[in-house]
């Protein structure tokens, strides 16, 4: 019996136009009704999801979000059960390869907000902020308060280019942080020791949740871990070829009532 369903946001909750499609409100509702609890589980801070949880009625209280691909488990209503950000350190030392290697990057911090030191930043990074409602602050590491936790550092640009950085990237950085292609033109990089399936994991262990309860969508490479961690795994018709390969069940696109048709298949059985 399935009794969390944690679904990724971008491309596997959402549609190509980055909307909620009225199935997918519906197949939502349904489960809410029936007691089940709905985790959407992103690489956005919370404030870049507030009004998909709004829209889809999961602000209550006893609701969760799993955001920055896991570095924060947190209640919707904004109060953090576990919070994991990278080191000072890392933080300067991914400023020091991006200037090198003439890459664009940010970093956020627990509040969604965009800092990096290009100068010309990259259009990328201006659609995180717009997504976040956050702003972009052009600062050095050194112009940064220590106090301030950063919670996941991004490089950002065209396809093509984190394709031939992707490789240099890991090697200089995979070993001490989890580094992960959350998307095309997304490089992530955040603590080595969380990822969504660990969030998934915890948040199910906090909730006395068992791992064959648990339903998971997504699409991409950051959503592979909560895939090895969920009783149910189903990768988005539009997902790539290694997300459906990892899933246990690929179903219509996000453009194409996908969700409400992983809920019928696993939650509703029609």
């Amino acid at each position: 019996m399935i009794k969390l369903v944690a679904i990724d946001v971008d491309d596997t909750l959402l549609t190509s136009q980055g909307t909620l499609l009225e199935s997918t409100k519906q197949a939502v509702k349904q489960a809410c009704q029936m007691g089940i609890k709905i985790v959407l589980c992103t690489g956005r801070p919370l404030v870049g999801v507030q009004g998909f949880l709004q829209e889809l009625q999961l602000q209550q209280a006893d609701q969760y979000a799993i955001t920055f691909n896991g570095a924060v488990i947190q209640a919707t209503a904004g109060q953090v059960l576990t919070q994991q950000g990278l080191t000072r350190k890392t933080y300067e030392q991914v400023d020091a390869y991006a200037k090198q290697n003439q890459l664009a990057y940010n970093v956020l911090d627990a509040d969604g907000a965009i800092y990096t030191s290009n100068r010309n930043v990259n259009w990328v990074t201006v659609v995180q902020a717009w997504e976040n409602q956050a702003g972009v602050l052009i600062r050095e590491p050194q112009e940064v308060d220590v106090q301030i936790p950063m919670i996941k550092a991004v490089f950002v640009g065209e396809k093509g280019e984190l394709d031939q950085q992707e490789a240099a990237v890991q090697q200089q950085f995979g070993q001490a942080n989890y580094v992960v292609r959350a998307a095309d033109n997304f490089l992530e990089m955040m603590h080595a020791d969380i990822n969504k399936g660990v969030a998934v994991q915890a948040l199910a262990e906090h909730l006395r949740i068992d791992s064959q309860d648990i339903l998971v969508l997504g699409d991409e490479q950051n959503d592979l871990p909560m895939f090895e961690v969920a009783g149910t795994s189903v990768a988005m018709g539009n997902g790539s070829s290694v997300a459906k390969q990892a899933a246990d069940y690929t179903t219509a696109s996000n453009d194409e009532d996908g969700i409400m048709e992983a809920f019928q298949k696993f939650i509703f059985r029609k």
